[in-house]
């Protein structure tokens, strides 16, 4: 077993974990984030993506070990005093889910495209959010949404929502 301590959505967090631990079982096992959502376990759709020190990963990608010392921000660290994210609310209003399984992953890894690229062209939103699957081939709407966000200014700290 293995100490470790990590800041999840403005939390600091101190456990054993065992060495080969997914981040992602430690968020949602033993953290309680269960926004973060398993899909694959092979990496390939995303659905799993967190802010690592504000950057998109893909949880089950990622060791809770090297996360020690870190931040991360999963989607419940997104909304600030019961207001979503921009990026949740132009989701929300844009219809840019089906099933939803895939949505929170997508608004993690949509932030962090527009983090990289306050402004961008359609194709590369789509090439951005390649990395995340979604299986309702809904991303007509998750497009839009990310334009719309882009317009709102989503750009901000994802992290801001988590630390207030």
């Amino acid at each position: 077993m293995t100490r470790i301590t990590v800041t999840v959505d403005g939390s600091t967090y101190s456990d054993e974990v065992e060495p080969r631990m997914l981040l992602v079982h430690y968020l949602r096992e033993s953290v309680g984030k269960t926004g973060t959502v398993i899909g694959c376990d092979t990496s390939n759709c995303g659905a799993c993506t967190v802010h690592l020190d504000g950057r998109s990963v893909k949880s089950c990608n990622v060791l809770a070990v090297q996360a020690d010392g870190h931040e991360v921000t999963t989607i419940e660290g997104l909304a600030t005093n019961g207001e979503l994210h921009p990026m949740q609310q132009a989701f929300h209003e844009c219809h840019a889910l089906q099933c939803g399984y895939c949505t929170p992953g997508m608004i993690m890894q949509a932030i962090d495209v527009l983090n990289e690229n306050p402004n961008p062209s359609e194709e590369e939103i789509r090439v951005g959010l390649e990395g995340n699957l979604c299986r309702c081939t809904g991303y007509h709407n998750i497009v839009k949404a990310v334009q719309q966000a882009a317009g709102q200014g989503a750009t901000e700290d994802a992290t801001a929502g988590a630390q207030s």
